[in-house]
């Protein structure tokens, strides 16, 4: 940017001539004048280059305060006659509200579309509307607006029911027809049409002026100076980097300037890059254009003169004040609808065709503002919309005015010009740029789709007329797709370059339910259906013209039939997957079936002309092709051609593929002889050669030929085998079987839910979609199967009702080879658990339409019955691999086909009908030369084979069949006598069936009998020999339950007591663990070599309350006491899994190494970054970035008599005055020399107390070198500062985490409602006793003054201490933080103690002196009671009463006036009993852990009584107060010293924000239970730094509730020297680097820790089916599933969103890649 105007201020005559300028004078001058339009201009010329763009920063507010005094307040006041403000409050009073909605949707606002009611998917409504319509109780969809669209509230086309909501209801008297220009007088009507007029042809010149030195006339300025703009354009071809990068260049100016350019241009769709002379601004051009110009067109930019600029913004500002203005009244609208409508004097375009037609000129920007107005203008008007329609497409008025259809298909077609020598389209050599074209004018479908979305109820002539005009255009395009993309097979070696497949198969796609509405629109007239009918086969003959030429005749014969054909193979010749003509014929032959109208008026259509081998001809190919391509021959044609065989399978393109040429098949063959039909099938199987000879069954075994040759045969006959079933199977099609449409989709569904119970999202994806995204699935689901409802995770399944299984048929045409065989295998293990036999016979078929009834004549004919015997002839001597057994299983299918056919005849019809005669023909042997066995006795023959065990059953099934139709024949012929033979015969079959089945039952159970002998034999030897083995684990066993009962009292007597003197000690035992790298045992011992454990040290806001505190600065920060509200913590996570330190240490080593060379290859990230110590738990894959080492407990000390709380703190007071001068003289000299001890006058140490004692480290090198890597690492990352093992902080962060750690664990168990012992998993119970034994060992690798200076602080805070300066009051100190660092600083100075003070003494007095403390804290900040009535609970509790009303009315006296007076004693001790109960709790933890004494029954189970028993286990007193009252002396002083804190007034006085006690748990933030609440929420939500504008990513903070504006370039900000995203930056200041997000738009769940990692995690929101819908595609209502939510809510408070992150991207790497930064 130049710099040359940076700031401006207009100069003080400009102000002066604005400061005098009258509004009001001006409008009025202007009712005088004469040429109206010439005076408005000059006043633009002369105000708006004084306003606008006076600088290279435009400054939009002042803009606009000016626009609307010098521009917008005198053509108001011209419009009104009078004061605007009163003149249009009167219009709006007489204005009668539109019943249309109109409501403009932002982007991302909710949108509703009722899927029972809409006319169409883009009909929708907006939230309110929706609210308040009948849609809300129907099925609906709901999505997130684009943008720009509005709603269609009113509009009575849109809805085929209940179009108005309750706010748009027409009232009654409401005469809506009255002409609102009724309401104006007919001077207003004049003035305001003259203002419409000028103003709506200025902004028209202006946004679609191209000149940009010259104004258009009577604009020009009176002065004009050298000011130009370099005005830079959007395109869609440029990227984001592209154009930062070049801007940079151009315009030098920085990254984030760039960016926020490109961020503008993309929005806005231009922006001023460089304001100043032309030359200056011309050269930015020059090198813009000359960057972006080496592999695309340049980005476009033009040199606008200033004053240009200027005048095209205010024209924006002129059509929003336009919108605005028509918005106070009906009649104000139509008049503008009017002005835009109304064509030139000499027929020129109105104002609106103007705009319509420079649209693809305008920037953006400009765009949105007129398309706003024309909605709030032309839409809202009825009578205008249909208008406006007409001018829009010249259009949608129907296709009887202007053929529309016609038009679009012929600009389509015009638009793919590559075409071949037959004229069919050529995707071939395409472009990137004509590939761009090729989608674009995809979107001209998308209007063809929306002509025909709602069909004719009643069709007129015209109308027939015009759409067959349509239609034979459509049919002109299907021609040249017909026969496009040909395939020839690659021999001997692989296809060089994939052929381009992908543009045909979109444009297939694109035209599926395209093809399919033109059918129903055929299907809803009759002469419509006869005509298109003949079009379609005269375009099909057209295609097909030359036939058979150039193919040489042969004639096929066999089994007595011969046929005349031609030679081709497919495997040779050119085969053609794109067929629409015949699929187009094929659909509508079912329709002339379907309507009737075939029988009806058989004499008007062509079928005599047809000709079936024709028809069949292409289908056939391109089935044959699928077989081949399936039996491994084209495996040489590359991929291209395994996707086409997919996508002309797949469900997206079957309906107008795969479906109809099967269609084709039937048709031509029912209209063929059976056998003539199976034998042109055979041939182009190229299959003919086998059957076909009179001895085939013999001389086909004797082929010696290659295995491949054999093997592709094989699958080419079960191929053939299964089209022969779908031919006359697939009967599901109305029109073709005599079923209803629900029936065809009942039978998918049924199929897809026998391969597994299915989710509705799966469910609907495996079923077509019509033009309207339905699939139908709904009307019929609940018929055939039964929903079950998810659990916490997982989803919710529809399982298939069992007695729809009878309907399942193996060879289901849609099944793919993978669902066949899934679908099988569930099937027949369905049959075994109920105890059928597993035989999966073909179910019943309903009866074919009379014109496809000759169809079933395909199960009896010679051909067929000839194949299957040859089939089950080489089955009977199998001999090298000659036949498979899935060919022997189709054959018996086709038999089972066969005879139920046979057998519904002879159940529906009377016996001279029957035609079907399967049974007799297979019980005929073969004619006299070859005499082979009939197929009936190859079955019987069968049923005995030993390699066939599977197929038994379904043989037995078939020869029971058989039997029960002879009987059935048997009866109907003659007399009823020998029924009851035909019935023996049946019993006998059974009984042998019967007697078999038990015989192998018995042997199996004889089998296995034998085998678990065998087995039980073998392992009494094997224990017999490893004796000692077995002895050895038996008393491991022992030691482990022993081991166990760790937690249980040893004595039940006793009371346990886990602090003070008399605390319960636990039994000495050995702790031998197992490393998990080296599998070594190892024992626990200070001197040993170290264990350690992997940890994870995280810092957590997760127990904040107070998340507005800055963070400290972590260089001076002092975290010796931590404020109450607890705003940041450091937490220790353990996986639970230990190892050697030395074996860690080579792991890391290794882990490190690894990490190096990998990224010499490549740039990711791993799920754990090495440089900030991470790695992954060996044994687990858990995520740690350090290691606690295992302590063993400490040793105590005999508990000799101890003395009081009083006397042992005037002892710790005098060890303290006498440290005090020691470290005095340590300071000048260096800290490490000791000897500076010799004077010591100042204070004498009292008896015992040795300050010059040097203490022995205790432990062992190992053990030392783990104490310092775990205590810098909880420093290092607790306060983000570089690892330094010499801090003096090191030992209080190490406190810290093991107190916040312990804290947070209470309240996750108080959260869950778990007891406090004994509920935890052992991997934390592990983490807890290392971490604390860690802490109470860590000062031994610190510097000794300087942890004894802490304690001494520490005290202070309770004790005053003359010396240390600057205490903070109790009410900013934690207590429980306070109480482990004091507890765990204390060895310090006892260590040179050696006057027989032991350390469990001043555990318990300092325990006790703290909870005085903590008690006189709740009692501060507790709040007054809100109950009124005195509450006598008996007098068992007036003792505490007493004591608590004593302590309160003397921290008063102390405080006067700031405590209030609490009138209620009940209530007081109530509160305290409340407040202290978490801290007693986490003490009971903390003593448990440090001390090991084991934890009373009591405690691990949930129910009264806690209090008491609590209390006793760590020694205090039920009533606490009694610990103030025994030491009343000694502790008033120094309540009153707390009391008289500097700070405490002003906190009490709420100075700042209280922590009351007990500290509430947080949660996770409320969420709505309707999640289009959230979206409309995030709608409104703007984003902060881009001036107003709509956020792409609208973010919710589940921890703390606020809306970011995630994933774009204007909201990133700097961190620690990296851009990162919003939701990044967020995390740091709100939860220390962890954050859980919600990413409205995608409903998504969002967890992010650090910079570099996160992962998506399944949304709370589910809908009606039990499903989450991440990325809302499909659009059904969702509702908060409050399980699930919780399960969120407990991950982040256990600490482990950083842990589920690092397994989500371990188990995906493509997780890793994203770069996690920016969102």
């Amino acid at each position: 940017m130049a710099a040359a105007e940076s700031d401006r201020e207009p100069p003080s005559a400009l102000c002066s001539e604005f400061l005098d300028f009258s509004a009001k004078d001006t409008g009025l001058k202007w009712l005088q004048a004469s040429d109206l339009p010439k005076a408005v201009y000059q006043h633009l010329a002369r105000y708006v280059p004084k306003i606008y763009c006076l600088g290279p920063n435009l400054n939009p507010q002042n803009e606009d305060l000016l626009a609307q005094l010098l521009l917008q307040g005198p053509l108001e006041w011209y419009l009104c006659g009078e004061d605007p403000s009163i003149g249009l409050a009167k219009l709006e009073q007489s204005n009668q509200p539109s019943q249309l909605c109109g409501h403009v949707f932002k982007v991302g606002e909710p949108t509703y579309s009722c899927r029972e009611c809409a006319a169409d998917p883009t009909c929708v409504l907006c939230m309110q509307c929706f609210l308040g319509s009948v849609h809300k109780g129907h099925r609906y969809r709901m999505t997130t607006s684009g943008g720009g669209g509005f709603c269609d509230c009113g509009d009575t086309e849109a809805w085929k029911k209940g179009p108005y909501c309750q706010k748009h209801e027409p009232s009654i008297s409401d005469s809506s027809q009255e002409d609102p220009l009724d309401q104006l007088s007919a001077n207003m009507i004049t003035r305001t049409y003259s203002v419409f007029s000028i103003v709506l042809r200025y902004a028209v010149d202006m946004l679609t002026w191209e000149e940009e030195n010259e104004l258009p006339a009577g604009l020009e300025p009176p002065e004009r100076g050298d000011t130009y703009y370099c005005m830079l354009f959007n395109d869609e071809v440029h990227t984001y980097e592209q154009v930062i990068y070049t801007l940079q260049k151009a315009v030098n100016c920085t990254q984030k300037e760039a960016v926020s350019f490109a961020t503008t241009v993309d929005r806005d769709g231009r922006k001023s890059v460089r304001y100043g002379d032309f030359h200056f601004c011309e050269q930015a051009k020059t090198v813009i254009v000359r960057n972006t110009s080496r592999q695309t067109k340049p980005l476009r930019v033009q040199v606008m003169h200033s004053s240009v600029v200027a005048h095209q913004c205010f024209a924006l500002k002129a059509l929003a004040w336009l919108g605005q203005v028509i918005g106070h009244s009906d009649a104000l609208r139509r008049i503008l609808c009017q002005v835009g409508l109304e064509k030139g004097p000499l027929g020129e375009n109105s104002l609106v065709d103007t705009l319509m037609l420079c649209d693809s000129k305008m920037w953006k920007g400009a765009r949105n503002v007129y398309h706003q107005l024309l909605m709030s203008s032309l839409l809202m008007d009825p009578k205008y919309k249909k208008l406006f329609a007409i001018q829009f497409a010249k259009a949608r008025m129907l296709m009887t005015e202007e053929n529309l259809m016609a038009t679009i298909i012929r600009t389509f077609v015009e638009h793919l010009r590559h075409r071949d020598l037959q004229g069919r389209f050529q995707f071939e050599r395409y472009t990137p740029q004509q590939a761009f074209k090729f989608r674009r004018v995809q979107s001209l479908l998308g209007d063809l789709k929306y002509v025909l979305i709602s069909r004719p109820t009643e069709w007129t002539d015209k109308l027939r007329e015009k759409f067959l005009e349509g239609f034979e255009t459509f049919l002109e395009l299907l021609k040249c797709m017909q026969g496009m993309d040909p395939v020839v097979r690659q021999v001997g070696q692989h296809i060089e370059m994939e052929p381009e497949w992908e543009a045909a198969f979109t444009l297939q796609m694109k035209l599926t339910h395209i093809i399919s509405m033109m059918q129903e629109w055929c299907a809803s007239d009759e002469k419509v259906l006869i005509e298109a009918y003949r079009m379609c086969l005269v375009a099909l003959t057209h295609c097909h013209g030359g036939f058979a030429d150039g193919e040489q005749p042969i004639t096929l014969s066999m089994c007595g039939h011969s046929v005349d054909t031609f030679r081709y193979c497919v495997s040779q010749e050119k085969v053609i997957i794109h067929l629409p003509v015949s699929r187009l014929l094929a659909g509508l032959h079912v329709l002339l079936s379907k309507t009737e109208v075939a029988y009806r008026f058989p004499e008007r259509l062509p079928l005599s002309e047809l000709s079936p081998p024709m028809l069949i001809e292409h289908p056939l190919r391109c089935l044959v092709l699928c077989a081949q391509v399936h039996a491994g021959m084209w495996r040489r044609n590359g991929f291209s051609l395994v996707n086409q065989i997919y996508y002309y399978h797949n469900v997206k393109c079957r309906v107008e593929m795969f479906d109809k040429d099967l269609v084709m098949l039937q048709a031509g063959s029912s209209m063929m002889d059976p056998n003539h039909f199976l034998m042109i099938v055979l041939s182009r199987f190229e299959l003919y050669h086998i059957f076909s000879s009179a001895d085939g069954r013999k001389r086909h075994s004797r082929e010696n030929a290659n295995k491949d040759v054999i093997q592709q045969n094989n699958t080419l006959i079960e191929e053939m085998l299964h089209l022969i079933m779908m031919i006359v199977g697939e009967r599901f099609t109305p029109g073709i079987g005599q079923v209803q449409p629900s029936d065809e989709i009942k039978r998918e569904i049924i199929h897809q839910l026998c391969i597994r119970p299915m989710a509705h999202s799966e469910l609907a994806k495996a079923l077509p979609e019509n033009e309207n995204k339905e699939t139908g699935m709904e009307r019929v689901i609940d018929s055939v199967a039964l929903f079950k409802k998810p659990g916490v995770t997982g989803r919710g399944l529809y399982e298939l009702r069992p007695e729809c299984a009878k309907q399942f048929n193996l060879y289901f045409y849609h099944y793919s080879r993978a669902d066949q065989s899934k679908a099988e295998e569930a099937q027949r293990k369905l049959r075994r658990q109920s105890g059928e036999d597993s035989a999966l016979p073909p179910p019943l078929l309903p009866p074919f339409c009379p014109l496809f009834a000759s169809l079933v004549n395909l199960l009896q004919c010679d051909v067929l019955l000839g194949m299957l015997g040859v089939v089950l002839q080489w089955a009977v001597e199998p001999s090298g691999g000659h036949w498979s057994e899935s060919m022997l299983q189709r054959v018996l299918h086709l038999i089972g086909m066969a005879l139920l056919e046979e057998q519904q005849q002879l159940e529906s019809s009377s016996e001279d009908d029957i035609t079907f005669s399967f049974t007799l023909k297979i019980s005929r042997p073969g004619e006299a030369p070859s005499n082979t066995p009939s197929i009936l006795a190859l079955l019987e023959t069968l049923q005995n084979a030993a390699h066939l065990e599977v197929h038994k059953d379904m043989i037995r099934w078939i020869l029971k069949t058989v039997a029960s139709i002879k009987t059935m024949r048997e009866r109907s012929s003659t007399s009823p006598v020998t029924d009851s033979g035909g019935q023996n015969h049946q019993e006998t079959v059974r009984d042998k069936d019967k007697a078999e089945r038990k015989r192998k039952a018995e042997m199996a159970r004889l089998r296995r009998e034998k085998i678990m002998a065998q087995m039980s034999a073998m392992q009494r030897h094997f224990i017999d020999e490893n004796k000692e083995l077995f002895q050895q684990s038996l008393e491991e066993l022992d030691a482990s339950t022993s081991a166990s009962l760790e937690h249980s009292p040893s004595s039940p007597d006793a009371a346990l007591l886990c602090v003070g003197p008399r605390r319960t000690r636990p039994t000495e035992k050995r702790q031998v663990v197992t490393c998990i790298l080296c599998q070594e045992e190892q024992e626990i011992r200070g001197d040993g070599r170290a264990m350690v454990l992997a940890a994870f040290v995280q810092r957590s806001t997760v127990m904040s309350r107070n998340r507005h505190r800055p963070p400290p600065n972590p260089e001076r920060h002092d975290p010796l006491f931590m404020h109450p509200d607890l705003s940041f913590g450091t937490h220790t996570g353990s996986c639970g899994h230990i190892m050697h330190s030395h074996c860690w240490q080579r792991y890391f080593e290794a882990v490190q190494a690894k990490e190096q060379r990998r990224q010499q290859r490549l740039r990711v990230h791993t799920s754990y970054d090495v440089e900030n110590g991470e790695f992954l738990c060996p044994l687990c894959e858990c995520l740690s970035n350090t290691v606690i080492p295992l302590l063993p407990l400490p040793k105590g000390s005999g508990s000799t008599e101890q003395p009081g709380l009083g006397l042992w703190l005037k002892t710790v007071s005098q060890q303290i005055k006498s440290l005090h001068s020691a470290h005095r003289k340590l300071r000048p000299v260096d800290a490490g020399a000791v000897d500076a001890t010799s004077n010591m006058e100042d204070f004498p140490p009292p008896e015992g107390f040795k300050p010059d004692y040097v203490p022995v480290n205790p432990f062992s090198s190992t053990v030392k070198e783990m104490l310092t890597t775990f205590g810098t690492a909880t420093y290092k990352i607790g306060l983000k500062v570089h690892p330094n093992e010499q801090d003096p902080r090191v030992p209080i962060m190490c406190w810290g985490s093991c107190a916040y750690t312990i804290q947070s664990i209470e309240r996750l168990l108080v959260d869950e409602e778990k007891p406090l012992f004994g509920s935890l998993p052992c991997r934390q119970d592990d983490c807890l006793r290392s971490l604390t034994r860690f802490s109470a060992a860590c000062w031994t690798t610190a510097s000794l003054p300087s942890v004894q200076g802490h304690f001494i602080r520490l005290l202070a805070a309770l004790l005053p201490d003359p010396e240390v300066e600057s205490s903070p009051s109790l009410l900013d100190v934690d207590i429980f933080h306070l109480l482990v660092s004091m507890v765990m600083s204390y060895p310090s100075l006892h260590i040179q103690d050696s006057s027989g003070l032991s350390v469990d003494a001043a555990q318990q007095n300092l325990f006790q002196l703290v909870t005085v403390a903590h008690v006189v804290q709740v009692l501060l900040t507790s709040t007054p009671a809100e109950v009124t009535m005195d509450q006598e609970s008996g007098g068992g509790h007036s003792e505490e009463e007493q004591s608590i009303s004593a302590l309160y009315s003397c921290l008063r006296r102390h405080l006067g006036g700031a405590l209030r007076d609490v009138g209620s004693a009940w209530h007081l001790w109530r509160c305290v009993k409340a407040g202290v109960l978490p801290f007693l709790r986490a003490g009971a933890l903390f003593f448990h852990h440090l001390n090991g004494v084991p934890t009373p029954s009591e405690l691990h189970a949930r129910g009264s009584g806690q209090w008491e028993y609590l209390c006793g286990y760590l020694g205090l007193p039920s009533n606490l107060l009694q610990l103030y009252h025994s030491n009343q002396d000694l502790l008033d002083p120094l309540i009153q010293g707390w009391c008289s804190h500097s700070s405490i007034q002003g906190l009490l006085q709420g100075s700042s924000p209280l922590v009351s006690y007990p500290r509430e748990s947080n949660r996770l933030i409320d969420l709505p239970d309707d999640y289009s609440a959230l979206i409309n929420q995030a709608s409104t939500f703007t984003c902060p730094k881009s001036g107003g504008d709509k956020s792409r990513a609208p973010t919710l903070c589940l921890v703390c509730g606020a809306m970011l504006c995630s994933q774009s370039y204007c909201c990133q900000t700097d961190l620690e020297g990296e851009d990162v995203g919003a939701c990044t930056a967020h995390t740091f200041a709100c939860g220390a680097g962890v954050g859980i997000f919600l990413r409205v738009r995608e409903s998504q769940v969002l967890f992010l820790a650090g910079k570099t990692k996160g992962c998506f995690y399944t949304p709370p929101y589910l809908d009606d089916y039990g499903e989450t819908d991440q990325g809302l595609r499909r659009g059904n209502p969702l509702h908060l599933c409050q399980e699930r939510y919780r399960k969120i809510q407990k991950l982040w408070r256990q600490h482990s969103i950083t842990e589920e992150i690092g397994h989500a991207q371990e188990a995906n790497q493509s997780l890793v890649g994203i770069d996690w930064q920016h969102l």
